[in-house]
Protein backbone atom coordinates (compact mmCIF):
# COMPACT_ATOMS: atom_id res chain seq x y z
CA UNK A 1 0.00 0.00 0.00
CA UNK A 2 3.18 2.44 0.73
CA UNK A 3 4.59 1.46 -2.38
CA UNK A 4 1.41 1.99 -4.93
CA UNK A 5 1.18 5.58 -2.84
CA UNK A 6 4.85 6.39 -4.00
CA UNK A 7 6.58 5.83 -0.59
CA UNK A 8 9.85 4.45 -0.57
CA UNK A 9 10.29 0.92 1.50
CA UNK A 10 13.08 1.27 4.27
CA UNK A 11 13.34 -1.73 5.93
CA UNK A 12 10.91 -3.39 8.67
CA UNK A 13 11.70 -4.68 12.43
CA UNK A 14 9.53 -6.00 14.69
CA UNK A 15 9.19 -4.45 18.23
CA UNK A 16 7.98 -7.74 19.25
CA UNK A 17 7.66 -10.63 16.92
CA UNK A 18 3.71 -10.94 15.78
CA UNK A 19 2.17 -8.17 17.77
CA UNK A 20 4.25 -4.83 16.84
CA UNK A 21 6.15 -4.11 13.07
CA UNK A 22 8.04 -1.18 12.50
CA UNK A 23 8.07 -0.58 8.75
CA UNK A 24 10.18 3.05 7.95
CA UNK A 25 9.93 4.42 5.03
CA UNK A 26 10.61 8.02 3.20
CA UNK A 27 7.60 10.24 1.76
CA UNK A 28 4.88 12.17 3.13
CA UNK A 29 2.97 11.56 6.48
CA UNK A 30 -0.16 12.32 5.44
CA UNK A 31 0.10 10.35 2.14
CA UNK A 32 1.02 7.41 4.32
CA UNK A 33 -1.92 7.44 6.47
CA UNK A 34 -4.26 7.93 4.04
CA UNK A 35 -3.14 4.88 1.67
CA UNK A 36 -2.84 2.96 4.98
CA UNK A 37 -6.25 3.67 6.28
CA UNK A 38 -7.93 0.60 5.17
CA UNK A 39 -5.75 -1.38 7.47
CA UNK A 40 -7.42 0.20 10.48
CA UNK A 41 -10.48 -2.42 10.28
CA UNK A 42 -7.96 -5.51 11.47
CA UNK A 43 -4.84 -3.54 13.13
CA UNK A 44 -3.77 -0.52 14.61
CA UNK A 45 -1.79 1.47 12.44
CA UNK A 46 0.28 5.07 13.78
CA UNK A 47 2.16 7.11 10.88
CA UNK A 48 4.65 9.34 12.58
CA UNK A 49 8.21 10.34 12.40
CA UNK A 50 11.18 8.31 13.23
CA UNK A 51 13.25 11.15 14.75
CA UNK A 52 11.80 11.79 18.60
CA UNK A 53 9.01 9.16 18.82
CA UNK A 54 9.78 8.14 22.57
CA UNK A 55 7.69 11.45 24.57
CA UNK A 56 8.60 13.17 27.50
CA UNK A 57 5.16 14.81 28.41
CA UNK A 58 2.26 12.62 28.29
CA UNK A 59 -1.30 14.70 28.96
CA UNK A 60 -4.34 11.87 28.73
CA UNK A 61 -8.46 12.42 29.46
CA UNK A 62 -9.52 10.47 31.86
CA UNK A 63 -13.17 9.04 31.42
CA UNK A 64 -12.92 6.80 28.70
CA UNK A 65 -9.30 6.86 28.13
CA UNK A 66 -7.65 5.87 31.47
CA UNK A 67 -10.78 4.44 32.78
CA UNK A 68 -13.68 2.47 31.29
CA UNK A 69 -16.33 4.50 32.13
CA UNK A 70 -18.33 8.21 32.26
CA UNK A 71 -18.56 8.83 35.86
CA UNK A 72 -21.09 11.00 35.64
CA UNK A 73 -23.07 8.62 33.96
CA UNK A 74 -22.66 6.25 37.05
CA UNK A 75 -22.94 8.68 39.28
CA UNK A 76 -26.84 9.21 37.22
CA UNK A 77 -27.37 5.82 38.08
CA UNK A 78 -27.62 6.24 41.58
CA UNK A 79 -29.61 9.05 41.27
CA UNK A 80 -31.78 6.96 38.73
CA UNK A 81 -31.16 9.48 35.81
CA UNK A 82 -29.37 7.62 34.00
CA UNK A 83 -30.85 7.32 30.62
CA UNK A 84 -31.47 11.30 30.62
CA UNK A 85 -28.02 12.22 31.60
CA UNK A 86 -25.87 9.41 29.67
CA UNK A 87 -27.93 11.06 26.77
CA UNK A 88 -26.29 14.51 27.35
CA UNK A 89 -23.09 12.87 27.61
CA UNK A 90 -22.89 11.68 24.43
CA UNK A 91 -23.75 13.75 22.51
CA UNK A 92 -21.43 16.16 24.45
CA UNK A 93 -18.72 13.78 23.85
CA UNK A 94 -19.59 13.57 19.82
CA UNK A 95 -19.05 17.37 20.30
CA UNK A 96 -22.69 17.90 19.17
CA UNK A 97 -23.23 20.00 22.57
CA UNK A 98 -21.32 22.71 24.41
CA UNK A 99 -19.20 21.05 26.65
CA UNK A 100 -19.24 23.94 30.08
CA UNK A 101 -23.34 24.13 28.98
CA UNK A 102 -23.67 20.18 29.26
CA UNK A 103 -21.64 19.66 32.38
CA UNK A 104 -23.97 22.44 33.92
CA UNK A 105 -26.93 20.94 33.62
CA UNK A 106 -26.13 17.08 34.30
CA UNK A 107 -24.66 18.56 37.63
CA UNK A 108 -27.27 20.49 38.24
CA UNK A 109 -29.73 17.35 37.69
CA UNK A 110 -27.78 15.81 40.76
CA UNK A 111 -28.51 18.33 43.44
CA UNK A 112 -28.91 16.62 46.31
CA UNK A 113 -26.91 13.50 45.77
CA UNK A 114 -25.20 12.45 49.26
CA UNK A 115 -21.62 13.00 49.22
CA UNK A 116 -21.24 9.20 50.03
CA UNK A 117 -22.48 8.27 47.27
CA UNK A 118 -19.22 9.61 45.19
CA UNK A 119 -17.29 7.43 47.42
CA UNK A 120 -19.64 4.49 46.81
CA UNK A 121 -19.58 4.79 42.67
CA UNK A 122 -15.79 4.73 42.98
CA UNK A 123 -15.44 1.90 45.11
CA UNK A 124 -17.93 0.17 43.10
CA UNK A 125 -17.71 1.02 39.67
CA UNK A 126 -14.40 2.90 38.74
CA UNK A 127 -12.13 0.23 36.89
CA UNK A 128 -8.85 1.15 34.64
CA UNK A 129 -8.52 1.09 31.37
CA UNK A 130 -6.68 -1.97 30.38
CA UNK A 131 -2.49 -1.36 30.22
CA UNK A 132 -3.06 2.29 32.15
CA UNK A 133 -0.69 1.79 34.57
CA UNK A 134 2.05 0.09 32.39
CA UNK A 135 1.61 2.74 29.98
CA UNK A 136 2.39 5.36 33.27
CA UNK A 137 4.87 3.61 34.91
CA UNK A 138 6.97 2.45 32.10
CA UNK A 139 6.77 6.05 30.91
CA UNK A 140 7.47 8.06 33.93
CA UNK A 141 10.36 5.50 34.76
CA UNK A 142 11.93 6.42 32.01
CA UNK A 143 11.24 10.19 32.57
CA UNK A 144 8.45 11.21 31.66
CA UNK A 145 6.09 13.91 32.92
CA UNK A 146 2.22 12.31 32.68
CA UNK A 147 -0.48 14.30 33.94
CA UNK A 148 -4.02 13.62 34.19
CA UNK A 149 -6.59 16.06 32.36
CA UNK A 150 -10.19 15.87 32.92
CA UNK A 151 -13.49 17.21 32.51
CA UNK A 152 -14.72 15.25 35.00
CA UNK A 153 -14.63 15.52 38.79
CA UNK A 154 -11.70 15.64 41.79
CA UNK A 155 -13.11 13.18 43.73
CA UNK A 156 -12.21 10.51 40.98
CA UNK A 157 -9.62 11.92 39.03
CA UNK A 158 -7.37 12.13 42.04
CA UNK A 159 -7.63 8.69 42.98
CA UNK A 160 -7.63 7.47 40.08
CA UNK A 161 -4.20 9.66 39.42
CA UNK A 162 -2.86 8.26 42.66
CA UNK A 163 -3.53 4.25 41.55
CA UNK A 164 -2.30 5.13 38.04
CA UNK A 165 1.06 6.91 38.58
CA UNK A 166 0.12 10.22 37.90
CA UNK A 167 2.63 12.78 38.20
CA UNK A 168 -0.57 15.06 38.31
CA UNK A 169 -4.33 15.43 37.64
CA UNK A 170 -6.54 18.53 36.72
CA UNK A 171 -9.95 18.03 36.82
CA UNK A 172 -13.56 19.91 37.43
CA UNK A 173 -14.79 20.24 41.72
CA UNK A 174 -17.62 19.55 42.40
CA UNK A 175 -19.94 22.22 44.82
CA UNK A 176 -21.39 21.28 47.97
CA UNK A 177 -23.91 22.27 50.73
CA UNK A 178 -23.81 19.99 53.56
CA UNK A 179 -23.25 16.41 53.02
CA UNK A 180 -24.65 16.44 49.43
CA UNK A 181 -24.05 18.36 45.93
CA UNK A 182 -25.55 21.54 45.46
CA UNK A 183 -25.76 21.01 41.74
CA UNK A 184 -22.63 23.55 40.79
CA UNK A 185 -19.06 23.20 39.46
CA UNK A 186 -16.76 25.44 40.10
CA UNK A 187 -15.08 27.77 37.91
CA UNK A 188 -13.04 27.98 35.75
CA UNK A 189 -14.50 24.73 34.38
CA UNK A 190 -11.82 22.23 33.12
CA UNK A 191 -13.02 22.22 29.63
CA UNK A 192 -11.49 21.61 26.30
CA UNK A 193 -9.54 25.04 26.55
CA UNK A 194 -8.21 24.07 29.55
CA UNK A 195 -6.73 20.62 28.34
CA UNK A 196 -5.02 22.09 25.74
CA UNK A 197 -3.58 25.04 27.82
CA UNK A 198 -2.43 22.69 30.30
CA UNK A 199 -0.23 20.35 27.52
CA UNK A 200 1.16 23.92 26.42
CA UNK A 201 1.99 24.91 30.77
CA UNK A 202 3.69 21.66 30.88
CA UNK A 203 6.00 22.10 27.55
CA UNK A 204 6.52 25.60 28.41
CA UNK A 205 7.72 24.84 32.56
CA UNK A 206 10.06 21.50 31.72
CA UNK A 207 11.65 23.34 28.38
CA UNK A 208 10.33 20.74 26.09
CA UNK A 209 9.45 20.95 22.37
CA UNK A 210 5.59 20.28 21.36
CA UNK A 211 7.55 17.29 19.33
CA UNK A 212 7.95 15.70 22.31
CA UNK A 213 4.41 15.32 23.61
CA UNK A 214 2.18 12.60 23.52
CA UNK A 215 -1.82 13.47 23.75
CA UNK A 216 -4.60 10.67 24.47
CA UNK A 217 -8.63 11.20 24.44
CA UNK A 218 -11.89 9.56 23.08
CA UNK A 219 -13.88 13.05 23.02
CA UNK A 220 -14.72 15.99 20.90
CA UNK A 221 -13.26 18.26 24.51
CA UNK A 222 -10.14 16.41 24.11
CA UNK A 223 -9.44 17.59 20.36
CA UNK A 224 -7.66 20.93 21.14
CA UNK A 225 -4.68 19.06 22.83
CA UNK A 226 -4.75 15.87 20.76
CA UNK A 227 -3.96 18.42 18.11
CA UNK A 228 -1.59 20.92 19.87
CA UNK A 229 0.96 17.49 20.74
CA UNK A 230 3.33 16.04 19.13
CA UNK A 231 1.25 12.71 18.75
CA UNK A 232 -1.87 13.16 19.34
CA UNK A 233 -3.96 9.65 19.76
CA UNK A 234 -7.69 9.27 19.56
CA UNK A 235 -8.43 5.60 21.86
CA UNK A 236 -11.28 4.10 21.40
CA UNK A 237 -12.85 7.77 20.50
CA UNK A 238 -15.98 9.07 18.97
CA UNK A 239 -15.54 10.02 15.34
CA UNK A 240 -14.91 13.85 15.57
CA UNK A 241 -11.65 13.35 17.89
CA UNK A 242 -10.76 9.92 15.78
CA UNK A 243 -11.32 12.56 12.78
CA UNK A 244 -8.84 15.59 14.57
CA UNK A 245 -5.62 12.68 15.25
CA UNK A 246 -2.61 11.56 14.15
CA UNK A 247 -3.38 8.60 15.01
CA UNK A 248 -6.44 6.39 16.36
CA UNK A 249 -6.24 3.22 18.33
CA UNK A 250 -9.66 0.70 18.15
CA UNK A 251 -8.03 -3.11 18.75
CA UNK A 252 -5.52 -2.26 21.20
CA UNK A 253 -5.30 -0.97 24.81
CA UNK A 254 -3.43 1.69 26.14
CA UNK A 255 0.09 -0.54 25.84
CA UNK A 256 -0.06 0.49 22.34
CA UNK A 257 1.24 3.69 23.23
CA UNK A 258 4.55 1.94 24.21
CA UNK A 259 4.80 0.24 21.09
CA UNK A 260 4.41 3.93 19.11
CA UNK A 261 7.46 4.86 21.05
CA UNK A 262 9.11 1.73 20.11
CA UNK A 263 9.13 0.01 23.35
CA UNK A 264 9.02 -3.55 23.61
CA UNK A 265 7.28 -5.51 26.14
CA UNK A 266 10.53 -6.31 28.07
CA UNK A 267 11.35 -2.61 29.10
CA UNK A 268 7.72 -2.03 30.47
CA UNK A 269 7.32 -1.47 33.90
CA UNK A 270 3.89 -4.13 34.35
CA UNK A 271 0.98 -3.88 37.01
Amino acid sequence: MLADAGQEILGAVWIDEGTALDLRFTGDLETARTALKPLQGDMDVIVQPEAGREKKLLISDMDSTMITIECIDELADYAGLRAEISDVTERAMRGELDFEGALDARVALLKGLPAATLETCYRERVVLMPGARTLVGTMRARGARTVLVSGGFTNFADPVAADIGFDRAVSNTLGFQGDALDGTVARPIVGAEAKRATLIEEVERLGLSVAETLAVGDGANDIPMIEAAGLGVAYHAKEKAAAAADARIVHGDLTTLLYAQGIAREAWIED
